[in-house]
């Protein structure tokens, strides 16, 4: 049996089908990322994994012992799973030491390993309620791992943090696995969050795990645009306008649409008069430039580091053909 196991789990609130049959299995130490639009129920699976919520239908193993839901345990939670949720709480008025300390089930050169991995050892003889927000929760981070869990459950840890310690939060969680030798898995509705750190990416729509693969995979062959969309941009260019692509093969599958990440497609600047794609809108990003390109009927949306293209600008593009993915 594979470490963690979810075998056809459902979740009915009330009426409505929140989780509806997923079954998926994960090995230690093996990075894990939920991705799906709000509603598509990842924080309840989640927490039906943690123990917290009771499966209407269903049953998850962890380290060949099954998950008990709170319908059969007085104090919900499972031993070894560690659940950090994105509305976590922190003790007022206490100094953090202390409320560590309450916490601890580890020697204290162990919980001083964690702090450190938690980057809050400085933070030891502040009060709770000098802290920002991305420092509570690192401190609720470390109290939740100085119980020595092997499973670590985080629900949207970059959410409502500024850049500054949305960096720190990845490092901590990257340092985690590597270090404190605890798997992972995470929600985040943001692509470059999950598509940079995970091993496996799970699409959820509407309940249902319609994918599931590397971070590759996910990205570069979509089930779906819904799937495609929730991962970053993309252009789903109709079979009419794939002729005006350099480089592709002669036999796209009628009823069909390209699927292209912006990435894929290189633009250059037209040589002759028969080439009529136009730049009509330029936008810079910071780190990279998107161009969007009038091609026949349909706008194409390239991405770039650098540039001299101008708006009203004849240009040509390609792409090879390895990269096309149809949907």
């Amino acid at each position: 049996m594979a470490w963690l196991t979810v075998k056809e789990c459902s979740k009915i609130i009330k009426t409505e089908t929140v989780v509806n049959n997923v079954n998926f299995t994960v090995e230690a130490f093996q990075k894990v990322a939920i991705a799906g639009a709000t509603g598509s129920g990842k924080t309840t699976l989640l927490k039906m994994i943690a123990g917290l919520i009771q499966p209407t239908s269903g049953s998850i193993y962890f380290n060949n012992e099954k998950v008990v839901g709170p319908n059969y345990k007085l104090l919900p939670g499972h031993k070894g799973i560690a659940y950090l949720s994105q509305h976590f709480e922190l003790r007022n008025n206490y100094f953090v030491h202390e409320l560590l300390e309450m916490a601890n089930k580890m020697h204290p050169s162990e919980a001083n390993n964690i702090y450190k991995v938690c980057k809050i050892e400085h933070l030891l003889q502040r009060k709770s309620n000098e802290l920002s927000g991305g420092e509570k929760q690192r401190i609720v981070l470390a109290s939740l791992l100085s119980t020595a869990p092997k499973l670590l459950l985080l629900d949207e840890p970059f959410s409502n943090l500024d850049m500054v310690h949305k960096q720190i939060m990845k490092q901590v969680i990257v340092d985690i696995g590597n270090q404190l030798q605890i798997t992972c898995m995470l929600i985040s509705h943001e692509p470059t969050d999950v598509l940079s750190w995970a091993d496996t990416v799970l699409i959820m729509q509407n309940g249902q795990l319609i994918q599931q693969g590397n971070a590759q995979q996910v990205y570069t062959q979509p089930i779906n645009m819904y799937a495609a969309g929730l991962l970053g941009l993309y252009n789903l260019i109709d079979t009419a306008n794939a002729a005006g692509f350099g480089s592709l093969p002669n036999n796209t599958p009628m009823a069909k649409q390209m699927l292209l990440r912006p990435e894929q497609i290189r633009i250059e600047p037209a040589t002759n008069i028969f080439q009529k794609d136009t730049v009509v809108k330029i936008t810079f990003w910071g780190s990279f430039y998107t161009i969007d390109v009038l091609v026949n009927t349909q706008i194409v949306t390239v991405k770039v580091l650098q540039h001299q293209f101008e708006v009203g600008n004849r240009v040509v593009l390609t792409v090879d053909a390895k990269d096309v993915y149809y949907l």
